[in-house]
């Protein structure tokens, strides 16, 4: 089918989760990056891939895909030895809500886009920007933080092995750093975040790893 090509931002959320869950599965893909402040995203080539004009987009399979959980899931589905989703139903919908919980509550307020319109409506500036970032991703993962208090919880969001909740809880980990979110009293948020990026997979995909050379 082709080599992997991931079409990402070294700094988007939904790029991050991506590039680990293809790290974790061992796949080998080459890196087009879209530069999101340049407007990168919003050009025709660009959006021919992704009509939403955001990031990610991976080519794999023979196929153009957009949104990075369906990305996630698809290849839970076809490398199933990944491990990205538990093998019961009842566990399956566990990460998904954690993995929601990130994804779909903190992430899209916290868009850069959202952002961006936000401050021009109200004509706030960075410390406008710096306390709204700090507001939804601090309550949103205090929610996630109850959420992992749970018997199903170990060294991971869901046992000791990572999985797709992990995958999305890491990156809006280095968010909430990146905005000096006090996360705190967050133990087991901090813990499994702090654990999962000791392991090769993630450390590879963090942004310090991958970003251009200015």
């Amino acid at each position: 089918m082709g080599e992997a090509i991931l079409y990402d931002y070294w700094r988007s959320s939904a790029s991050y989760r991506v590039r680990i869950a293809l790290n974790m599965l061992g796949l080998k893909y080459r890196s087009v990056p879209v530069n999101l402040l340049e407007g990168a995203h919003k050009t025709p080539e660009h959006l021919d891939r992704n009509p939403q004009g955001l990031v990610p987009a991976l080519e794999i399979d023979g196929l153009m895909m957009t949104q990075s959980l369906s990305i996630i899931e698809y290849l839970a589905e076809t490398r199933g030895a990944a491990g990205l989703l538990p093998a019961d139903p009842a566990g399956r919908q566990r990460v998904r809500a954690l993995s929601y919980a990130v994804a779909m509550d903190i992430h899209p307020i916290c868009n850069l886009g959202v952002v961006c319109h936000v401050l021009e409506l109200t004509g706030g500036g960075e410390a406008g920007r710096e306390a709204w970032m700090k507001k939804f991703i601090g309550e949103g993962l205090a929610a996630v933080e109850k959420m992992l208090d749970d018997p199903q919880t170990g060294r991971c969001c869901h046992g000791d092995a990572p999985t797709m909740a992990d995958i999305c809880l890491v990156p809006q980990v280095y968010n909430a750093r990146r905005w000096r979110v006090d996360i705190s009293g967050l133990d087991r948020v901090r813990s499994i975040a702090d654990g999962c990026l000791r392991l090769p997979a993630f450390m590879a995909a963090h942004p310090d790893m991958v970003k251009p050379a200015e």
